[in-house]
């Protein structure tokens, strides 16, 4: 049991390698990744598909586990994965059981494997610049009173479990106040109803709602700004935004402090978790 737990942890860390290569690497791994499942997934910030993949083998060799027969295709956006799944380019997609959920709402041909070997619970939070340590630690003290008065447990409930997934998430409205501090957040819209953009380009759903719900108490305005999800990272170390959603794993004796973030960058503490699933068509399950 506790090498399972070390693996469902550890096979969503977001590795500190650069990427590189050669025709003769590329051909290589071409090769070794001839009969394996194709495993679309938003981009990592921090990982290249070559070095991703390289990392899910050291761990099948360390823990004797079979867990290197998907092979990683990074996309930028959500609706780029569900093209390609649909072209058949990817075999599954790799996503949370919330967006799972509105994901087959949408469209019941979706449907969600019981059985992947990549299973793993990320915390959600935000990721600031490491110099932004004063607006961390009010955004702690936020989700903490939060958590402790109920107010994330009924957004949650409100914006994700029984959200009706028929519909699109409401348009939340983000408090204004005059002469304030402005944080600009980066939004991607690429897991709904979590980070929701709608039709009208207006940012919804249950980040949304977070956001206002802390505008509102540490009195600051909150401004949406729309970005790919593989330009999180330097959007906010370009001073483009103040503030992105991350996600982490828990820390353990195997996985150190910090080995999911790149340098420079801070986080706050978790203010959702949830289950990572793959999901694919019905027509398609092997």
């Amino acid at each position: 049991m506790k090498k399972i737990l070390a693996l469902l942890m550890i096979c969503s860390l977001i590795l500190l390698t650069g990427c590189g290569g050669s025709q003769g690497k590329e051909e290589k791994k071409a090769a070794d990744d001839a009969g394996k499942i194709k495993l679309g997934m938003i981009t990592r910030l921090n990982a290249s598909e070559e070095n991703f993949g390289q990392f899910m083998k050291k761990i099948e060799d360390t823990l004797d586990v079979k867990i290197s027969s998907h092979v990683p295709v990074f996309f930028d956006s959500l609706n780029q994965m569900q093209m390609a799944l649909q072209s058949k380019q990817i075999d599954e997609i790799s996503t949370y059981r919330s967006v799972a959920r509105y994901m087959i709402a949408q469209d019941p041909r979706y449907q969600v494997l019981k059985d992947h070997s990549l299973e793993f619970v990320d915390s959600f939070c935000f990721a600031l610049r490491d110099d932004e340590t004063e607006l961390r630690d009010s955004l702690n003290k936020v989700i903490d009173e939060m958590t402790s008065d109920g107010t994330l447990d009924r957004l949650t409930k409100e914006y994700i479990t029984d959200i009706p997934t028929e519909k699109a998430p409401p348009v939340i409205d983000l408090p204004h106040f005059d002469s304030a501090q402005t944080i600009k957040v980066a939004v991607t819209g690429d897991l709904p109803p979590l980070d929701y953009i709608g039709t009208d380009g207006k940012p919804a759903g249950f980040n949304t709602a977070v956001l206002a719900e802390i505008g509102n108490r540490i009195l600051k305005n909150i401004e949406l700004v729309q970005i790919d999800s593989g330009a999180r990272a330097s959007a906010l170390t370009s001073n483009q935004v103040d503030v992105v959603f991350w996600a982490i794993v828990p820390v353990s004796e195997i996985i150190p402090e910090d080995s999911d973030k790149p340098s420079g960058i801070i986080l706050t503490e978790p203010y959702y978790r949830d289950k990572g699933v793959h999901l694919t068509f019905k027509d398609e399950k092997k």
